[in-house]
């Protein structure tokens, strides 16, 4: 029902543009050029600015995919599903290195019984009872053109459970995302997909609301022993100097970070997310039922790669079939200054509030600039209480914000 009040809100919006040709919208804080689907289901590349709209039209990506037998092949990543369906070769062709040292998106089943609270916590003895899902009924090939590339998994486990994924490469981009539909009928039960990667990563960074903390991933101690497992909003990332993974979602935040020594020498570092689980108190028939969730790997990937892959991700570009054109009502330039909300003033003055905040972790200097007419800027709090004047320049605001710094503006607009 909810969903439903909001595209309807959404559709509103849109149609106050007025009308037009298709046009894409992007309501992310990050550029983007990607592939998205017409209303009638065909894919198509756009490119659309930052907070802002661009025509849809037939803009060329840098090279098509490939799809051969259980291969996906786009020129910037090529992924192998193994017959059992799990990830068997993601390989990085920019970087070329090989992404996994051993099979990923594993889907692992594990007993999940807490001591105390069944709903609420999760205590570390889960991980040593578990059945890993390697009997996929099929692999099949479900895109094949050249803006996207599809693999479909089926499987069924447990107590009449199923799961469907499917695993997509799209051209223009190194990001490989997970769709994921489960009918989930168990108990007492967690289930996690694991990406172990080729990296030495002695610390784990993952996205909470206006930034990102770092965990270790090792357990020299009894307290780094205890965080086992790690929150994270819209990603995780991993690095070891020059080379990095995320592994970003777009509704399930937790998940665990280990470092193991291969018998050859090399450094595995794994990311597991957890998926869906099965408490039975209070309620016996908690998370019963379907979920739809997706997940992704990204491969070659900064901090500030994984800040705007969690963005589209969550984000999707939105096609309008008949829309006019849009100005962004705020943009921003300079390097880690990103805006995460604009919306109205709440005291129905007309005024425009926007919030940014530093998002890398470092000092962040930019200008914010407004498609309106702008009257004068002020810093406030949360609650949109002034604090002091903004310095502005005709339609420009100068931001300089230390590391992960929040900020509101209130904007006002020039009477026309």
């Amino acid at each position: 029902r909810v969903a439903k009040e909001v595209e309807a809100i959404t559709a509103e919006a849109v149609a106050a543009l007025g009308t037009g040709e298709t046009r894409v919208f992007n309501t992310s804080p990050v550029d983007r050029a990607e592939v998205v689907r017409t209303s009638v289901g065909i894919p198509m590349y756009a490119e659309v600015p930052a907070n802002g709209s661009a025509l849809l039209d037939a803009a060329e990506p840098p090279r098509p995919v490939t799809v051969e037998g259980r291969v996906l092949d786009n020129g910037l990543v090529r992924v192998e599903l193994a017959e059992d369906g799990t990830l068997a070769s993601v390989r990085d062709l920019t970087a070329g290195r090989e992404v996994l040292a051993d099979k990923g998106n594993l889907l692992r089943l594990h007993s999940d019984l807490p001591n105390y609270w069944d709903a609420w916590d999760i205590d570390k003895h889960y991980k040593n009872r578990y059945t890993d899902l390697l009997d996929a009924e099929s692999v099949t090939v479900v895109e094949d053109g050249p803006l996207l590339g599809a693999l479909k998994v089926e499987r069924a486990f447990g107590k009449g459970s199923r799961i469907v994924q499917t695993i997509t490469v799209r051209a223009g981009s190194r990001r490989i995302d997970v769709e994921t539909e489960i009918d989930w009928h168990e108990a007492e039960k967690i289930l996690k997909a694991a990406f172990p990667v080729d990296i030495r990563a002695p610390h784990s960074s993952a996205e909470i609301q206006f930034g990102h903390v770092q965990r270790p991933t090792h357990t020299n101690t009894s307290w780094e022993s205890a965080r086992f497992e790690v929150y994270g909003h819209r990603w995780v990332h991993i690095a070891e100097p020059g080379y990095g993974v995320a592994v970003i979602n777009d509704s399930t935040y937790g998940h665990d970070v280990s470092r193991t020594v291969r018998e050859d020498g090399g450094t595995t570092t794994t990311v597991r997310l957890s998926l869906v689980r099965a408490p039975r108190v209070p309620d016996p028939e908690a998370d019963q039922g379907k979920h739809r969730f997706t997940y992704a790997l990204l491969p070659g990937a900064s901090i500030e790669d994984a800040i705007a892959e969690g963005y589209a991700l969550n984000l999707p570009l939105r096609v309008a079939d008949s829309a006019g054109p849009a100005d962004p009502v705020v943009s921003v330039d300079g390097e880690g200054v990103t805006i995460e909300a604009v919306k109205l003033a709440d005291d129905a003055s007309g005024d425009v509030v926007v919030r940014l905040y530093e998002s890398r972790g470092g000092r962040g200097t930019g200008t914010l600039r407004t498609g309106f007419p702008l009257a004068g800027a002020q810093v406030t709090d949360l609650l949109e209480r002034p604090l002091t004047t903004a310095d502005t320049d005709g339609n420009a605001v100068a931001v300089a914000l230390r590391p992960f710094e929040v900020r509101t503006l209130r904007l006002a607009v020039a009477k026309m």
